[in-house]
C-alpha cells in the first residue's frame, strides 16, 4: 500500500474519518445504554415514591403536573385519597440542581423524602440523602409545611441546617416547599424570588468548609499510606 503523502488535506481527511468513526462509536454506545439508562431511572422513581407513601397506598400511574413538580396521588385499597409523593426540584444548591420525591400524608404531614438527584460535595452537602430524616439533626418527618417553617434555623426557620452546607440545606428545605405548594394546588416556582439570597460570605464559607474537608481527607489518605 502506498503511503499518504504528509500533507494539510491528507491530515484533514485522516481526522475527519476518525471523528466519524468515533462519532458513530458514541452513537452507537448511547443507542445501546438509553433504554437501559432510562429503565433504571424509573425504577429509582417508582422505588421513591413507594417509600414516601403509606405502607399500602396505591400511587396514580400518571402524574398531574403542577409548574415543575410532578404530583403522584395515592389511595388506599378501597379508594381513598390517602396522601401523595411530589417530585420537586431546586436549581440553586452548591453542586447545581437537586431532585427530590416528597410524601405527604392527607393532612399535609411530611411522611418521609428520597433524594433522586444530587452533584453536592461528598461529606458535606451529600448528607441531605438522610440528614432530615427521622431520628437525624434536621428531621422534617411529620412537620406540616402549612405550620411549621421549614427553613433552616439561620433564616429564621426551624430546621437545623446540614453542618457547613447551609446553601445545600436551603436548596433541599425550597424543594420540600415547592413541593407542598403543588401538594396544597399552588403553581409555585422554588427558585422564585420568594427564596432567600445566597451572599457572598455564605458561598465563600462554604468554599472553605469544602477546601479543608478535601485537605483533611487527602491527610488521612496520606497517614493511612
Amino acid at each position: 500500500m502506498a503511503k499518504l503523502e504528509s500533507s494539510f488535506k491528507n491530515m484533514f481527511i485522516v481526522l475527519t474519518v476518525i471523528s466519524l468513526i468515533a462519532a458513530g462509536a458514541l452513537a452507537g454506545m448511547y443507542s445501546l445504554t438509553k433504554d437501559t439508562i432510562a429503565q433504571s431511572k424509573a425504577k429509582k422513581t417508582e422505588e421513591a415514591i413507594k417509600s414516601v407513601l403509606p405502607e399500602g397506598a396505591v400511587p396514580d400511574a400518571v402524574p398531574d403536573t403542577l409548574g415543575s413538580c410532578l404530583i403522584y396521588k395515592a389511595h388506599d385499597a378501597e379508594g381513598n385519597f390517602v396522601g401523595a409523593a411530589i417530585q420537586a426540584e431546586d436549581g440553586q444548591a452548591f453542586g447545581g440542581n437537586i431532585q427530590i420525591m416528597v410524601g405527604f400524608d392527607i393532612e399535609g404531614n411530611i411522611i418521609d423524602y428520597s433524594v433522586l438527584a444530587q452533584a453536592e460535595t461528598p461529606g458535606l452537602g451529600t448528607k441531605m440523602v438522610d440528614w432530615f430524616k427521622k431520628g437525624n439533626k434536621g428531621n422534617i418527618t411529620g412537620k406540616n409545611p402549612a405550620n411549621d417553617n421549614l427553613t433552616v434555623s439561620k433564616d429564621g426557620g426551624d430546621v437545623e441546617a446540614i453542618t457547613a452546607s447551609t446553601i445545600s440545606s436551603r436548596a433541599f428545605l425550597r424543594a420540600v416547599n415547592a413541593a407542598y405548594q403543588a401538594y396544597a394546588g399552588q403553581n409555585v416556582d422554588a427558585a422564585s424570588g420568594a427564596t432567600q439570597a445566597v451572599s457572598d460570605e455564605e458561598v465563600d464559607a462554604q468554599i472553605q468548609a469544602e477546601v479543608t474537608a478535601q485537605l483533611s481527607n487527602d491527610s488521612t489518605s496520606v497517614e493511612t499510606k
